[in-house]
C-alpha cells in the first residue's frame, strides 16, 4: 500500500466524538517514548503528521488521521508516564480504556515495544488485558536499528517466552526502524490485506 493522502481529522478525549462514518481504524499505542509518533510519521511519509518530542508523554489525546480516504490511523496516548502523577496517569488510562472498550470501529491495535529492553511489567499487563477484553492486536518492536541483529533475536526470544506463559499463540509481530524506514511496507501491506477482507464481507 502507498499512502497518498494523510489528513488530520480530530483530537479529543471523548470516544463518542470520534468519527462516525464506520471506516476501519488502526490504533497505535505504547509506553511513553517508545517511538510511536516517529513510527506514524514514517508509515505515512509525513514528517510532521504526529507530534514527536524528546519529552515522554507528549500525546495526551485520541488523534485521528484519515488515510487514502479509506481508513483511520489513530494515535493514542502513551501509558505509564510516571512524571504525570497519579491523577494524570489515571486520566490518560481512562481515555485509553474508553477508546479500546467502546470503539466498535477499532480493527486492530498496534502495541509498540522497545526492542532494546527486557519485557516490561507494564507492557505485559497491558497486553494481557487486551486478551481478557478480546481486543485484536499486533506487536511492533521499535528501534531495531539501535541494537545488533543477534541481540534483537535474543530480546525477542525472551519476550516470546514471557508472553507464551499466558498465551497459547502470539499475534502478528513486526520489526521497525523509523530512522531507516524498516517495517513500513510490511505494516501497510498487513493493513491493506485486512481492509480487503473487510470489504469482501
Amino acid at each position: 500500500m502507498n499512502v497518498k493522502k494523510a489528513e488530520f481529522i480530530i483530537s479529543n478525549t471523548d470516544v463518542d466524538r470520534c468519527p462516525q462514518d464506520g471506516k476501519p481504524e488502526y490504533a497505535f499505542i505504547g509506553r511513553s517514548n517508545v517511538g510511536k509518533s516517529s513510527l506514524i510519521n514514517m508509515l505515512t511519509g509525513r514528517k510532521g503528521l504526529a507530534m514527536t518530542s524528546s519529552t515522554p508523554g507528549k500525546t495526551q489525546l485520541i488523534n485521528h488521521f484519515f488515510i487514502n480516504d479509506e481508513w483511520y490511523l489513530v494515535d493514542l496516548p502513551g501509558y505509564g508516564y510516571a512524571q504525570r502523577g497519579k491523577k494524570g496517569r489515571d486520566n490518560i488510562q481512562k481515555i485509553i480504556d474508553n477508546y479500546l472498550k467502546k470503539r466498535a470501529d477499532l480493527t486492530s491495535l498496534f502495541v509498540l515495544l522497545d526492542c532494546r529492553l527486557e519485557p516490561q511489567k507494564i507492557d505485559l499487563e497491558f497486553i494481557n488485558q487486551l486478551g481478557e477484553n478480546g481486543i485484536p492486536f499486533t506487536l511492533v518492536f521499535t528501534k531495531i536499528d539501535k541494537i545488533s541483529t543477534s541481540r534483537l533475536k535474543e530480546n525477542v526470544a525472551v519476550y516470546t517466552h514471557k508472553l507464551l506463559e499466558n498465551w497459547d499463540e502470539l499475534p502478528p509481530v513486526f520489526y521497525t526502524s523509523s530512522e531507516h524506514k524498516k517495517g513500513k511496507e510490511e505494516i501497510l501491506d498487513y493493513i491493506e490485506e485486512i481492509n480487503k477482507s473487510l470489504y469482501l464481507l
